[in-house]
C-alpha cells in the first residue's frame, strides 16, 4: 500500500510535538515530552537519570542542556508518531534549519525503514512526513566544561564487554551507560572491573496510551532505539562533562536486512548514522563531545574470537531481547541462534552449550531462522545480527573443527554442509580491518591490539 492511501494518516493528518519539560530532584533528573495526535490522544513519556552518584559538571537545563533534550523529544516522538503515519510534524517547542529538517528526516525514513517494510507501507524519504517548525536563529557556542572521562553505552552483550576491556586501563574515568538497566547490564560492569558507583542508570516509560493504540489496532513496529540512546547518552555526557561517547557497533551493522531495500535493523547503530550523530552534536549544537565506535573495524567473527578470551564475561552475558526481563538466553530466536553460531568456532561445544542451556544447532524448529540468517532465505531476521557472509564463515569453521575433533554435526550444521557442499573455502575475516571507522588517534593503540589478537591463525 502506498503511505499516502493509509487511512490511519488520512484521519490523522498531524503529530505535534508540544513541549518537554526538565526536572531536578535529589538523586535525579527527569525529563517529559508532551506530544499529541489531535483527536485522537495525547501522550506524556518520561526518562529518568539518575544522579545520586555523579558528580555534574554543567547545568541540566542551560540553553546546551535544553537543546540535547529538545533533540531526544525528536528522536522519541517517533516511537508515537509511527501509530497513524501522519503527513505532518509539527514542533511547537524548538526551531530548526532547512538542514535541520532534512538531518531528521533522514533519521525518520531510515530508522523505519524495517517498520515501513513489515507494514508493507510505500513511500520516499521526501514524502514520509513534513516537518513543520520555527526557524532556527544563528546560536552563540555554548560554555561548557569538559573533562577527560568516556561514557561507554552497554546493552548487556559481548560486544560492549569487548570496549568495555579494551579500555580498561585507558588511564581515563570510565562511566558506564545504561538504559532500562538489567541485571546482565551491571554484571557486565562489574566482570569489566567497573562498580556501581561508575554507572549512569536512565529509565525510559513508554506512555500508556500508546500501548492502548497498539492494542486497538493502530501502527506498530520498530523504531530506531538506538538514536534515543545516542541523544540520552550525549545529554548525560553533557551533564557529567564526559567528552568522549565509545560505541560498540562493528562494521557489520551497515548491512540491510533486504537486498536492494533501504531496510536495515541496525540503522541506527550503522557507520552512517553515527556520522550524522557527530555532525549534529558538534557543528550544529556546537559541544566538543565526540560520539563513535571502537569496534568499528571489526567484523562480528572477530569480535566473537577476542569475547571467546574474555571468560569473566560468559556466565554473565545476554544479548537476548525475548529473554532480557528474565536475563536469560531464551534458546529459540535467532539474536540467541546467531550468537551461538558466531562463538561455535572460538569456544568449545560443552562450554558453548552451558551457556545457552543446550546445542542450537541440533534444534530443527529453528530451520527457518538459520537458513534466513546464512543467506538460504531472502530475508535476514529483523534482529542486531552480523551479515551473512560473517555466519557463513563460522559455520564452515565449526564443521571443520567438528570434523577434526570427531564430534557428529548437529542437524543445522548437517543441514548447510549439504546445501552448500560445494561452497568454495570462506572469506579471511579475521584478516579483515575496516579503514572506515572514524576512531580518534588516541584510541588507535587499543585497536591495534586487539587486530594483533583477533588477526593470528
Amino acid at each position: 500500500m502506498k503511505l499516502k492511501d493509509l487511512a490511519f494518516r488520512r484521519d490523522y493528518p498531524a503529530f505535534h510535538y508540544k513541549s518537554y519539560h526538565i526536572q531536578k530532584d535529589d538523586g535525579r533528573i527527569t525529563l517529559r515530552f508532551d506530544f499529541e495526535i489531535p483527536g485522537l490522544c495525547t501522550f506524556s513519556p518520561t526518562t529518568v537519570i539518575e544522579t545520586g552518584n555523579l558528580s555534574l559538571m554543567n547545568p541540566p537545563d542551560d540553553e546546551a542542556a535544553r537543546e540535547l533534550v529538545f533533540s531526544l523529544g525528536l528522536v522519541e516522538c517517533v516511537s508515537y508518531l509511527k501509530a497513524v503515519c501522519p503527513e505532518r510534524l509539527v514542533v511547537h517547542c524548538g526551531a530548526l534549519s532547512e538542514e535541520d529538517r532534512r538531518w531528521w528526516q533522514k533519521l525518520y525514513y531510515h530508522g523505519l525503514g524495517e517498520f515501513l517494510y513489515r507494514n508493507d507501507l510505500q513511500t520516499d524519504e521526501q514524502s514520509l512526513l513534513t516537518i513543520c517548525a520555527p526557524e532556527k536563529k544563528e546560536a552563540s557556542a555554548p560554555a561548557a566544561r569538559f573533562g577527560m572521562d568516556v561514557i561507554i553505552p552497554v546493552g548487556g552483550g559481548k560486544d560492549s564487554a569487548v570496549t568495555a576491556t579494551l579500555l580498561k586501563n585507558c588511564g581515563k574515568r570510565i562511566r558506564y551507560f545504561t538504559v532500562n538497566d538489567q541485571p546482565a547490564r551491571t554484571a557486565t560492569v562489574l566482570a569489566a572491573g567497573g562498580s556501581e558507583r561508575d554507572m549512569i542508570r536512565t529509565r525510559r516509560t513508554i506512555a500508556p496510551n500508546l500501548l492502548k493504540l497498539n492494542r486497538e489496532g493502530f501502527l506498530n513496529g520498530h523504531t530506531p532505539f538506538s538514536a534515543i540512546v545516542a541523544f540520552l547518552a550525549a545529554y548525560c555526557a553533557y551533564l557529567t562533562g564526559s567528552r568522549d561517547i565509545v560505541l560498540s557497533n562493528e562494521a557489520s551493522a551497515n548491512e540491510s536486512n533486504i537486498a536492494g531495500l533501504p531496510v536495515n535493523h541496525q540503522y541506527s547503530k550503522s557507520y552512517e548514522f553515527e556520522q550524522d550523530v557527530s555532525d549534529y552534536i558538534q557543528n550544529r549544537l556546537g559541544l566538543p563531545m565526540r560520539y563513535f565506535s571502537l569496534l568499528r573495524p571489526f567484523n562480528e567473527l572477530q569480535i566473537a574470537k577476542y569475547f571467546a578470551a574474555l571468560p569473566a564475561f560468559h556466565p554473565v552475558f545476554r544479548s537476548c531481547n525475548a529473554g532480557s526481563k528474565q536475563n536469560i538466553w531464551c534458546g529459540h530466536c535467532p539474536k540467541c541462534l546467531f550468537v551461538y553460531c558466531i562463538l561455535a568456532p572460538f569456544l568449545p561445544k560443552d562450554a558453548l552449550d552451558r551457556i545457552f542451556g543446550g546445542c542450537l544447532t541440533d534444534k530443527t524448529e529453528l530451520l527457518e531462522d538459520f537458513k534466513g540468517l546464512c543467506g538460504l532465505s531472502p530475508v535476514k531476521p529483523f534482529e542486531c545480527v552480523g551479515t551473512v557472509s560473517e555466519l557463513c564463515a563460522a559455520l564452515q569453521m565449526t564443521i571443520q573443527k567438528y570434523q577434526k575433533e570427531g564430534i557428529p554435526l548437529p542437524a543445522l550444521l548437517a543441514y548447510y554442509a549439504k546445501e552448500t557442499e560445494n561452497r568454495p573455502a570462506p572469506h579471511d575475516f579475521l584478516s579483515d580491518y575496516n579503514e572506515e571507522n572514524g576512531i580518534p588517534a588516541e584510541y588507535l593503540p587499543y585497536v591495534k591490539e586487539m587486530y594483533r589478537y583477533v588477526s593470528q591463525h
